[in-house]
């Protein structure tokens, strides 16, 4: 079995966090609505399988002390050297029993049982905009689902299923070895009808036998107000199909906000520029700010502001995502001064009797780029 930590890519001594980060990562890159490659649907289920190991602290812990997580411990379907060994601290009433009995067994769970179905991720794209309003999307959802063609039997029509010859229909076969402490009685899933009890050998033309066809779904999700970049929302009972009557899994989807041109994030806080001329700097003025939502805010900028200070709205910002009552982060205007490049006979003058009143010595006669390139034709 592979290691779950290598799987992941952490050391065994990574914290909660970064086998989270990592988990986010490596199901971003195989998931396999975005990954088209071979292999990246078995890579994906791997990796949920380690990280639904590593992220529950008493998993963990029994897969560092014994390389076991319990029933059915190896994560990826298999059992341990071809046998599906039970919770090491499992049943020790019922091993006694067999061992005073004249040995003792281990046994897998029934592979006919109901059990819940796989949760699918996804990765969901929205604007900052959206982010900050909230909005209501129609996804489409790959999923399997019974094949209509031979109504979820895996055979041709006209065809059935078979008993397995090798386990009776039962799923499991079992097989016994002796060892020092009497007969040991391992019961395992059948490798002839892989635990199904049943083999096809005319299989469905349109779903090779599986029983199954991969389906798009559309599905309306709303996404709340505030959401932020590697948000995680969970949608309960919208995953694959349960498995022998088993419930359906559910539907993870990861916010990724797109990058703004006119705002950054800073959690719940936006920051924006705002650029002011040299006479609004230096003798204060009323400026007008538009805000993420496009709204116009006024702000007033007092005199003396300097390159670089910072404005506050206060308000203005993101909506804080579950917050009760509700609140918003603040908007940060940082104040640029523009200087001009081309100036007028007239401001050119002024500039200069400004400079002459200050004290600022200056250039009489410096040449901006164009007039250089007039002087060449001259």
């Amino acid at each position: 079995m592979e290691d779950l930590y290598e799987i992941l890519g952490v050391p065994r001594d990574a914290s909660q966090d970064d086998i989270k980060k990592a988990y986010r990562k490596l199901a971003k890159q195989y998931h396999p609505d975005i990954n088209k490659e071979p292999g990246a649907e078995e890579k994906y289920k791997k990796i949920n399988a380690a990280y639904t190991v590593l992220n529950d602290p008493e998993k963990r812990a029994r897969y560092d002390q014994f390389g076991t997580t319990g029933p059915n411990s190896n994560p990826f379907g298999g059992g341990m050297g071809g046998m599906e060994f039970t919770d090491l601290f499992g049943d020790i009433g019922d091993i006694f029993s067999q061992a005073f009995g004249g040995g003792f067994s281990r046994r897998s769970s029934n592979p006919n049982a109901p059990r819940q179905g796989d949760d699918i991720e996804m990765v969901i794209n929205i604007s900052l905009l959206d982010a900050f309003k909230g909005i209501t999307r129609d996804i489409d959802v790959q999923k399997w689902e019974n094949c209509q063609h031979c109504n979820g039997t895996g055979a041709k029509p006209g065809t059935k299923a078979e008993t397995c010859p090798r386990c009776h229909g039962q799923g499991q076969v079992r097989q016994s070895q002796q060892s020092l402490f009497g007969q040991f009685v391992s019961i395992t899933t059948c490798p002839e009808c892989h635990g199904k009890g049943k083999i096809i050998k005319d299989k469905c033309d349109e779903c090779k036998g599986k029983g199954q066809i991969r389906k798009k779904h559309k599905l309306e999700v709303k996404i709340p107000a505030g959401v932020g970049r590697g948000t995680r929302m969970r949608i309960a009972g919208a995953g694959e199909e349960g498995i022998n009557g088993g419930p359906a899994g559910d539907l993870y989807l990861i916010i990724d906000v797109e990058v703004d041109p006119n705002f950054s994030r800073d959690g719940a806080d936006l920051h924006t520029g705002l650029t002011l001329t040299y006479p609004q700097a230096v003798l204060g003025t009323e400026a007008k700010i538009k805000t993420l939502d496009g709204n116009i805010e006024t702000v007033n900028v007092p005199a003396g502001t300097i390159h670089g200070q910072v404005l506050k709205l206060k308000g203005k910002g993101m909506p804080k995502l579950n917050t009760f009552p509700s609140s918003s982060g603040d908007l940060y205007a940082h104040v640029y001064i523009e200087i001009p490049t081309k100036l007028t006979d007239k401001q050119r003058e002024l500039i200069k009797s400004l400079a002459d009143e200050m004290q600022a010595p200056v250039s009489e006669n410096q040449e901006g780029f164009f007039d250089k390139f007039k002087n060449l034709f001259k």
